[in-house]
C-alpha cells in the first residue's frame, strides 16, 4: 500500500502527457469559421436549388448541418451587414446604412436625411473583442469594408489577432495578382489567384491554432465584381449544360473556385483534428448583382430591399451539437450570430452595450423556439446611390413578421405589403385590401424606431417642391 500513492501519481501524470493539447480544448471550447461570400444570390448554391452552379463542397456542408431557408442580410449591401455582424447591432446603432458618398443633389430632394458612417466606432465591443478577452486566437482574411485596412479602423483594432487581404474598399481591382491589396503583394507571385490565396492563409490560420480556441472570419471577395475566373477553371465549367436559371460561365467559375476553397478548409479542419468540434457558417453578405446571376423567384437583387436584396443562402455545420441534413422556414438575421456564438463559447457580452441580435442555439439544437414571432427589421433613411452619387433609391424601412412584409416609403409616408408565405415574388401589394395588417405592422415599426432612437427622414426646406418634377 506504500507504493500506491506514487504509483497512481505517475499513471495520471502519463495519462495528462499523452492528451494532445488541441484534443483537451476541442472537448471544452468549440472554435468558430464564419465564411462570408460576397454577392452571392440566395439561389447560386447547388443545395440551395442553382441548375447550373456545380458546388459539391458547400452541398457537403449543408448536408452536414443546417440550412436556413430565410436568412437575411441586415442590409441589401455589403458594409453594414458586415458592421451589424461584427456588432451584433442594428444599423441605427452602428450608423453604417449604406456605401459610397451619398447624393449629390440634397437640395433637389424631398428628405434631409441622417449621415452615413463608413467605419465601425471604436466605442462598439465587437465579436471578436469578447472572443480575444475568452481566450480565442482571432483571424481575419479578406474583404473588410469598414475603414482602412489598417490603423484605427482596421481590422486589428477591432478585435482580430491577424489581418491579411483586407483593403480600404469594398472590392479588388482584380483576382490575379498583383492586387492593388499591399498585404498580399509584397508575397504575391504574378497570377496567384486571389480566392486561393485566401484559402490558403485561412488554413495556416487554423494549423497555427488547432491547438488552442479560435475564431477565423474568411471574408472573400469572390464573386463580387470584377467577373474573372482561373481560367483552367473556366474551361471545365464551359463544359457544364447550361441552367435555366443560371449561365453565366465566368460566375460560376468564380464559385466553383470559392467552393473549391471551402472543401479544402473543411479538410484543413479535419487533418487538424478540430472538426468536430468547430461551428463553421457559411453566408453571402447581401443579395446577388446585375446581369451575372439570377434570383428567381425573388423580385429586386443587390441594392434591394426586396427579398432578392436581402435573402440569403446561410448553412451552419456543428457536428457535436446540429443533427445533419436538416432544414429550417425560420426567418432570421444574420447578426444573430453575435450572441450564438458568445452562447457557445460561454462568453459574456460586453456590458452595457445592446445587442439587437437573438441565439440560434436553441434552434441548432432542434429545440422549440420563438425567433418565428419577432419583428425584423431593415431602416434606411438615406437615400441609395450609384457609385456616381446619382440617386438609385428612396429612403426605406422595412418589417417583417410572420408572414407580412411591410415596406414603408419615408417619402410619401404609403407602405406597400406581402403576403411571402403566399407571394415569395412580391407581386401583389396587399395594403389596399389588408388595411388592418398595415396598420399593426406600421405601430409595430413606430415602436420600434422609438426603442432603437432610430433617425428618420424630415422635410428638406431647401427642397423646392414648386420647380419639382
Amino acid at each position: 500500500m506504500q507504493h500506491s500513492a506514487p504509483y497512481w501519481t505517475w499513471f495520471c501524470l502519463l495519462l495528462l502527457v499523452g492528451v494532445p493539447a488541441h484534443r483537451t480544448q476541442a472537448s471544452t471550447t468549440p472554435n468558430f469559421v464564419i465564411i462570408v461570400a460576397d454577392d452571392l444570390g440566395w439561389r447560386d448554391p447547388g443545395f440551395m436549388g442553382s441548375d447550373y452552379h456545380r458546388t459539391p463542397h458547400l452541398d457537403r456542408l449543408a448536408s452536414e448541418g443546417l440550412v436556413f431557408e430565410q436568412a437575411y442580410a441586415n442590409a441589401a449591401v455589403c458594409a453594414p451587414t458586415r458592421a451589424a455582424l461584427l456588432s451584433g447591432m442594428y444599423n441605427v446603432r452602428t450608423g453604417v446604412y449604406t456605401v459610397g458618398r451619398g447624393p449629390s443633389n440634397v437640395e433637389e430632394l424631398p428628405l434631409k436625411t441622417p449621415r452615413n458612417v463608413s467605419s465601425l466606432d471604436g466605442g462598439i465591443v465587437t465579436l471578436p473583442e469578447v472572443l480575444q478577452d475568452a481566450g480565442y486566437a482571432t483571424g481575419h482574411f479578406g474583404k473588410w469594408h469598414l475603414g482602412r485596412a489598417t490603423g484605427a479602423t482596421g481590422p486589428e483594432a477591432n478585435g482580430f489577432d491577424v489581418s491579411v487581404g483586407a483593403s480600404r474598399g469594398g472590392g479588388t481591382r482584380t483576382y490575379f495578382a498583383p492586387y492593388g491589396i499591399s498585404s498580399l503583394d509584397r508575397d504575391a507571385p504574378e497570377g496567384e489567384y486571389l480566392t486561393d490565396r485566401l484559402t490558403d492563409e485561412a488554413i495556416r490560420f487554423v494549423e497555427d491554432h488547432r491547438e488552442e480556441p479560435f475564431f477565423l472570419w474568411l471574408a472573400h471577395y469572390a464573386v463580387h465584381t470584377p467577373i474573372e475566373a482561373d481560367p483552367d477553371v473556366l474551361d471545365e465549367v464551359s463544359t457544364w449544360p447550361i441552367g435555366d436559371l443560371h449561365n453565366n460561365a465566368e460566375y460560376a467559375a468564380m464559385l466553383a473556385s470559392l467552393d473549391a476553397g471551402v472543401g479544402r478548409l473543411l479538410d484543413a479542419l479535419e487533418t487538424a483534428g478540430v472538426s468536430d468540434n468547430t461551428v463553421v457558417v457559411f453566408v453571402s453578405d447581401n443579395g446577388g448583382g446585375r446581369r451575372v446571376t439570377s434570383m428567381a423567384p425573388l423580385k429586386g437583387r443587390k441594392g434591394s430591399l426586396s427579398e432578392g436584396g436581402i435573402r440569403v443562402p446561410c448553412v451552419v455545420r456543428y457536428p457535436d451539437v446540429i443533427e445533419p441534413g436538416r432544414q429550417t422556414d425560420t426567418p432570421v438575421l444574420l447578426f444573430d450570430l453575435y450572441p450564438t456564438l458568445l452562447e457557445f463559447a460561454g462568453a459574456r457580452p460586453p456590458r452595457g452595450q445592446p445587442i439587437d441580435g437573438v441565439s440560434w442555439v436553441p434552434l441548432l439544437r432542434g429545440k422549440t423556439n420563438t425567433l418565428k414571432t419577432r419583428n425584423l427589421v431593415w431602416h434606411l433613411p438615406l437615400y441609395r446611390t450609384s457609385p456616381r452619387g446619382n440617386v438609385t433609391g428612396k429612403p426605406t424601412a422595412v418589417l417583417r413578421r410572420d408572414r407580412w412584409k411591410l415596406i414603408h416609403d419615408f417619402e410619401t409616408g404609403t407602405s406597400e405589403l406581402y403576403d411571402l408565405q403566399e407571394d415569395i415574388g412580391e407581386t401583389k401589394d396587399l395594403a389596399a385590401t389588408r388595411i388592418g395588417t398595415v396598420r399593426l405592422l406600421e405601430r409595430e415599426l413606430n415602436t420600434w424606431q422609438r426603442t432603437t432612437d432610430a433617425p428618420v427622414p424630415s422635410a428638406n426646406a431647401a427642397y423646392d417642391r414648386t420647380g419639382a418634377p
